[in-house]
């Protein structure tokens, strides 16, 4: 049985992932007909990453047990998928994929997954590719996940990853999904707002709270409005807290100087109040 188990965890680690994974972001919240053929194909990738996970659970060759798995919802949860390790004499990769399960929705489950997955090997390529590389001073990739949000309507979800070089330095960024629970469908920015008047809107008000923040506080930097801000316009990294307001995150070195880190924006309410389509999620 053993010997099965490996064998399928093999197979199942090498089926092929698309180059280019396509988001169930264009359906509002009237789902739309889907694709016969592709719905089919990830139907039968959804079983087949059931039938995994289970593996998972009863596996010894999983690090990771499944002990405190965080759960999202009476349905709905997430586990750690996959653990991607390495241990050498200068270089450490610890990275936990997690996993959506119970969605009710075999396409988006699969298509988040299937992204969750990739990244992870990703990391773990990226690691093992700097060993030997003189001009690489990475040393250590380590990323873990973090439930943001999980309330009766939204998920919001986070995957940290932590890169240390040899040197001591550390950059840490983070991405996020934010996904209905109730209509099953993974929320874009655009999907949010009447138009694309909320770009210049919540452009405007991260460099008024910068602003602010660098009169009120010595220890703030952040680059030249004009100089950065079509990386501030770019609002492609946000998530949607637990006080049902919207947050906008840039990675270190995005937007300030690097002693600052990752940072983050809570857009008021009020601000966007007029653009949005409903307050189903942003209150």
């Amino acid at each position: 049985m053993d010997k099965k188990m490996e064998q399928l965890k093999r197979e199942y680690l090498e089926t092929p992932i698309p180059d280019e994974l396509e988001f169930v972001v264009e359906k509002a919240l009237k789902k739309k007909k889907r694709n016969v053929a592709r719905y089919n194909w990830l139907i039968g990738f959804g079983a087949a990453a059931v039938m995994f996970v289970s593996f998972i659970n009863t596996s010894p060759f999983i690090a990771k047990a499944t002990t405190g798995i965080p759960v999202v919802s009476d349905i709905i949860q997430v586990l750690t998928f996959r653990e991607f390790t390495f241990k050498g004499e200068r270089h450490h990769a610890d990275i936990d994929v997690p996993t959506i399960q119970n969605l009710d929705d075999p396409s988006l489950e699969s298509t988040l997954n299937q992204k969750y997955l990739e990244e992870g090997k990703q990391l773990y390529d990226e690691l093992i590719n700097s060993i030997g590389d003189i001009n690489s001073s990475l040393s250590v990739i380590h990323s873990n996940f973090e439930i943001k949000t999980d309330n009766e309507t939204i998920l919001s979800l986070g995957r940290e990853v932590v890169r240390f070089t040899q040197a001591g330095s550390s950059n840490k960024e983070m991405s996020f999904d934010t996904i209905d629970k109730k209509n099953k469908l993974l929320i874009t920015l655009p999907m949010l707002f009447k138009d694309d008047r909320y770009i210049d809107v919540i452009s405007q008000n991260i460099i008024q709270q910068m602003k602010q923040q660098e009169e009120e506080s010595e220890h703030s930097y952040y680059f030249n409005a004009e100089d950065s801000i079509e990386t501030i316009r770019k609002l492609d990294n946000f998530y949607i807290n637990s006080e049902g307001k919207l947050v906008i995150s840039y990675n270190k070195y995005e937007v300030a100087a690097g002693v600052m880190g990752r940072v983050e924006f809570i857009i008021p309410t009020d601000v966007i109040s007029d653009l949005l389509v409903s307050h189903e999620y942003i209150k």
